[in-house]
């Protein structure tokens, strides 16, 4: 890559470093975990052995790649799979991933970060993830010839690579074997930079999602609420600004069960919320303060204090809304509507297909402020008809999007 990219990459470094020594936790946990990397792999790894590498930039990513990771364990398991994360909230929850043979943080894309990664692990082939283009791994990976492939790709018109300056990360594109798309559009901005190494094969998170649904756990407390026949929202992923926008309607609505899976919490955070949403004493509960023989009957809202429970929650809504789209972005819509709920979300949906699919359908519903969620909500908890409808949509629309698995792997893996 340009000095300049090296000079960025280079002075991100430091500030992430100068980040951890100042008391940012996150930060702290990388710093750590690159010291730790090569050591890892150099554990891990059999000698004589062929790897391929998978990486995802976070949790969401390393679930859209998920599908295609136990696949590739089941089919071929002489092959070994070293998976590298950029973010701590990717390693931190999936470091123990017993589909894989390594799990690391991958350093920081400078020159020698990349050449010393790819002469440790020696792939065979390496996999990205939907937005990863680190300009020296590739670069690296590309001078050895190793097959590179980037899946579940979308492109937007506004990203560097169309614009009159990102011809040195146009240059990246073509470190790729072949671009895996989630659409049309997307085969057709890349072609316009002369990029056509690209299949249309679709969002793997589909068949993620529908994976999941096929193995959800059953959580006894909520069970519970939802026998008592009262409708209950579950609200996954969720921030304060999202909590500013239903919060008021749920106190206007208490005939409503609320499931809360906030997406990041501490202890502060868990009884703010508990004030903010409580009307009368006891209504409001964490999950871990409920067992065989807590009274549910007054309770309105149930506050999710661990992780891993999201994806099976939301088999008990009538309905549900996904966090933040008053953030950076929205969260797993796919999640929940898998479930043939509809599915309501915030305004910064802009880089998610599927956003935009369920909307159409009429399984998903956008709203930009508290007023547009309480017309939203109110119509959908009181109108049933409306609500089965966009639920069914809402199925309908994860059924009609499944099989980016198969299309991918059989292109990388064809039939002998």
């Amino acid at each position: 890559m340009t000095p300049l990219y090296n000079l960025a990459i280079n002075l991100y470094g430091q500030a992430v470093r100068l980040a951890g020594r100042t008391g940012n936790v996150k930060a702290a946990k990388m710093v750590a975990g690159h010291r730790d990397t090569f050591a890892i792999l150099e554990g891990k790894l059999e000698k004589g052995r062929e790897y391929v590498w998978i990486h995802a930039a976070s949790l969401g990513e390393f679930e859209q790649g998920r599908p295609l990771i136990e696949r590739l364990r089941r089919e071929r398991p002489e092959l070994g799979i070293v998976l590298s994360f950029f973010s701590p909230s990717g390693y931190e929850v999936r470091k123990n991933y017993d589909k894989v043979d390594a799990v690391v943080y991958l350093p920081f894309d400078t020159p020698s970060a990349a050449r010393r990664w790819v002469e440790t692990v020696n792939p065979v082939m390496a996999i990205f993830v939907k937005y990863e283009f680190w300009g020296n791994y590739l670069s690296a990976l590309a001078s050895r010839h190793v097959p590179t492939y980037l899946i579940s790709a979308i492109f937007r018109k506004g990203q560097i690579f169309f614009r009159p300056w990102g011809g040195e990360f146009r240059k990246i594109l073509h470190c790729f074997t072949t671009i895996f798309v989630q659409d049309d559009n997307s085969r057709n901005l890349l072609a316009s930079i002369g990029i056509d190494n690209v299949v249309v094969a679709g969002d793997t998170r589909f068949d993620r999602v529908t994976d999941i649904m096929k193995t959800t756990r059953t959580v006894d407390a909520i069970e519970r609420l939802s026998a008592t026949g009262r409708p209950l929202m579950v609200f996954g992923s969720s921030w304060p600004a999202d909590e500013e926008k239903y919060i008021p309607w749920l106190k206007a609505h208490p005939e409503v069960i609320a499931v809360i899976a906030p997406h990041e919490f501490d202890k502060e955070r868990l009884e703010l919320m508990r004030r903010n949403l409580s009307i009368a004493p006891g209504d409001t509960l964490l999950l871990s303060e409920i067992t065989a023989d807590t009274d549910l009957s007054g309770v309105r809202a149930v506050i999710v204090d661990s992780f891993g429970l999201l994806s099976s929650l939301y088999r008990y809504g009538q309905m549900a809304y996904v966090g933040g789209g008053f953030g950076v972005s929205i969260h797993n819509i796919n999640e929940a509507a898998v479930y043939g709920i509809p599915v309501i979300f915030g305004p910064k949906h802009q880089k998610f297909r599927e956003a935009f699919g369920l909307i159409d359908c009429g399984g998903g519903h956008t709203v930009d402020s508290a007023d547009a969620f309480d017309r939203i909500a109110t119509a959908l908890l009181t109108d049933t008809t409306l609500r089965r409808r966009s639920g069914d949509a809402a199925g309908q629309y994860i059924r009609d999007n499944l099989g980016a698995t198969d299309t991918v792997y059989s292109h990388i893996f064809p039939q002998k």
